[in-house]
């Protein structure tokens, strides 16, 4: 490819792998605090509800600087918006690992860094959505999420661990600075890619962003993709909040008096999450191959299953818990990347940035409120462990089969995945 032809010299292969390493960078900070919530809730003395508000005020950020990204990669391209975000997060990151010292100051710091976060999700979408064609777009996509999904990872990996040698600060530093370097690698990655939405689709009044909420209302696809995200989106951010905090009762309960349950807790999430990263690369290649609605059903069911259970396995013998885990999050991430993929194809490149703002407010407004109210329930089911974590696992799950519903309502229908 050449720059004549307004494509950047770089390999496609290449291209999306240096993509996806800034992903990871960026990702680190999104699980440092569920990482030391096992540490800081007694530190702090936080209770359970106010440990998962902190998380939610992060996801509430996010929700807020997607729609922005939505917005202003219409308006002025991904590649633009990609980068100049990414110089906000990176500021905010290491503010918040800086200045988080209690309840209101982590609350405050956090929310604000998610605020600034989300320039590397939809943008990043945008720009893999434009270079590559449908039948390699799933794949590509289950790439870039599966990145995700491994910054997620070292960040509870790194964090745990190193909460354990440094004061929490220090760990929320050093996964701040992953920001800088996801930047940093960005830029030289896009350095030549174009700014093409920016190009073909010009600022658009209120009117017309009025219309094209219409449109994507009205259109069933269109919104029951949308709504199926929603769902998925609740589930997951729910689990990737608690689970460290999760397995690390478990060790409690089982072994109990060992030293380091925080940093185990946090390093058999980080387990779960690096082997879920396979969930999004086969996921997506799986919807290439067989259709996106019918791996999403497969996926989303094996998903709500999952959580359903869970939270009733804690006195389970340690190794097959982990195991669960691990297969919890191959199926609860292994959709992600294929309902970014089925938006691309159900909805035209005139309302794409519209239909992601959308879906950003829906599902990250509901991925906020998950990790809160699973917080309030441990703190209203009692002292027994088991029933606490049951439930509060239980309303995830519960919650989260409205997705697969709708995914079988438009299967049933005969909804194709393409606009015709």
């Amino acid at each position: 490819m050449t720059a004549e032809e307004g494509r950047p010299a770089m390999g496609d292969a290449r291209w999306l792998l240096l993509l996806c390493l800034s992903r990871t960078g960026f990702a680190l900070i999104g699980t440092a605090w569920a990482a030391l919530i096992p540490v800081l809730q007694p530190a702090w003395g936080l209770t359970a509800g106010q440990a998962g508000a902190v998380q939610s005020a992060w996801h509430a950020g996010y929700l807020v600087s997607l729609v922005v990204a939505s917005v202003l990669a219409g308006r002025w391209g991904a590649r633009r918006t990609f980068l100049g975000m990414g110089w906000a997060a990176v500021v905010t990151a290491l503010l918040f690992a800086a200045g988080a010292r209690d309840f209101t100051s982590a609350f405050a710091l956090y929310g604000l860094a998610g605020l600034c976060a989300g320039g590397s999700y939809v943008p990043g979408l945008t720009l893999i959505a434009e270079r590559f064609p449908p039948a390699r777009r799933g794949r590509a996509m289950g790439a870039y999420i599966a990145a995700a999904s491994l910054g997620y990872a070292l960040g509870l990996a790194g964090t745990g661990l190193l909460a354990g040698g440094l004061a929490p600060g220090g760990a929320l530093l050093l996964a701040a600075g992953g920001t800088l370097g996801g930047q940093m690698l960005a830029g030289w990655t896009l350095r030549a890619t174009p700014n093409l939405v920016a190009a073909a689709h010009p600022p658009r009044s209120p009117r017309a962003l009025a219309l094209s909420l219409r449109w994507l209302w009205r259109h069933r696809p269109a919104r029951c993709s949308i709504l199926a995200y929603s769902f998925h989106a609740w589930e997951l951010l729910g689990l990737w909040a608690w689970l460290p905090a999760y397995l690390a009762a478990a060790l409690a309960l089982q072994r109990g008096g060992v030293e380091a349950l925080p940093v185990a807790g946090a390093a058999l999430a980080a387990l779960a999450h690096l082997v879920s990263t396979a969930g999004s690369l086969l996921g997506g290649q799986a919807s290439d191959r067989w259709g996106r609605q019918r791996v999403i059903l497969g996926l989303a069911l094996a998903s709500a299953f999952c959580s359903l259970l869970f939270g009733w396995l804690i006195a389970v013998p340690l190794w097959l818990l982990a195991l669960f885990a691990v297969l919890y999050n191959l199926a609860a991430v292994g959709d992600s990347a294929i309902h970014s993929a089925t938006l691309t194809e159900v909805v035209p490149a005139r309302h794409l940035a519209t239909a992601y703002a959308l879906r950003s407010v829906l599902g990250f407004g509901m991925g906020a409120l998950s990790p809160w109210l699973f917080g309030l329930v441990l703190d209203g089911a009692g002292e027994e462990p088991r029933l606490a974590w049951g439930l509060a696992w239980t309303l995830l799950g519960g919650v989260a089969l409205a997705g697969p519903w709708l995914t079988w309502r438009q299967m049933r229908a005969g909804v194709g995945s393409r606009i015709q």
